[in-house]
């Protein structure tokens, strides 16, 4: 199986992009790597700090391990939104192709000190570890809002973006370019979408030549993604939307079945509720196993 790296090295040459997922339990897990397998695309599962310490560090990297052995298919897992050194080592010891560390919230010479340590730690247990790297905080929470968050920080911009990658040695790195985690209500239903700067994308892209992450990319419409992929974005995390599906699907099967109190009877809705998401997402993301759209 190819490396994470190799993987976005590619995606990056082919202008697509590696898709990222989180998830909480095995529902959600069967979800993605069921869409994944079926379009033939690698895929990246994220689980947060909050969902490892739901699912298990350890736990979560054994099933993943499982899928992949038991398939060989390129199924990667991201300790995603990691705040400390500690979680990261945790992650990386466990067997994690990747870590996200995240110190957009610190101020920018505090981010790039503790980035530092955390990729040099990282690459200490496991070589072939990919480290991520955040430059301007885009909310911290993948929940359904009523309105924007404060505290959100100004876009980052390519001056900030290249001192920071030459000075933390990240292989990858996570802009500020317009999204933000979470959705609001009207994005949910439908009324409103994010908007990303593909201009800025472009130029952090130039400033850095490493491969890019779209965090909050829940609520972003198509043509949104297709512009950010074309601009240099390599992976697009999406969450919240997962957890729209994953409650809708659950909703769904009571409702349909409102005696019914096994679980191996209820999850198959939400499983493929998740699904229809990640595989559509999947799709999009990976433009080239179509015909190109018309722009």
């Amino acid at each position: 199986m190819k490396t994470l790296q190799q993987v976005l090295s590619e995606a990056g040459q082919q202008k697509v992009a590696v898709g990222h997922f989180n998830i909480s339990d095995l529902v959600a897990l069967k979800a993605v790597y069921s869409a994944a397998r079926e379009l033939g695309v690698p895929v990246l599962v994220g689980v947060s700090e909050g969902e490892r310490d739901f699912i298990g560090v350890h736990q979560i990297a054994a099933l993943v391990r499982s899928f992949r052995e038991e398939s060989g298919f390129p199924m990667y897992l991201n300790a995603d939104h990691t705040h400390s050194i500690e979680k990261a080592r945790e992650a990386a010891r466990a067997g994690f192709d990747m870590v996200v560390f995240d110190g957009s919230a610190l101020p920018f010479e505090e981010n790039v000190t503790e980035t530092k340590q955390a990729v040099t730690e990282m690459k200490a247990i496991r070589p072939s570890i990919v480290v991520e790297g955040e430059l301007g905080f885009i909310g911290s929470s993948s929940s359904i809002h009523d309105e924007i968050p404060e505290g959100m920080s100004p876009m980052t911009t390519p001056e900030q973006a290249s001192e920071f990658v030459r000075s933390t040695g990240v292989d990858v790195l996570a802009p500020a370019v317009g999204t933000m985690h979470g959705m609001l209500k009207s994005m949910v239903e439908g009324e409103t979408k994010k908007h990303v700067d593909p201009a800025r994308i472009a130029a952090i892209k130039r400033a850095t030549r490493k491969p890019l992450t779209l965090h909050g990319g829940s609520g972003t419409n198509d043509q949104g993604f297709l512009d950010a992929i074309e601009a240099g974005i390599t992976i697009v995390h999406i969450n919240t939307e997962l957890r729209v599906a994953w409650r809708r699907g659950l909703e769904s099967a009571l409702a349909a079945k409102p005696d019914e109190i096994v679980p191996y009877k209820l999850l198959p809705e939400v499983v493929e509720s998740v699904k229809q998401v990640v595989h559509s997402r999947l799709r999009l993301f990976n433009i080239s196993l179509e015909s190109p759209p018309a722009r």
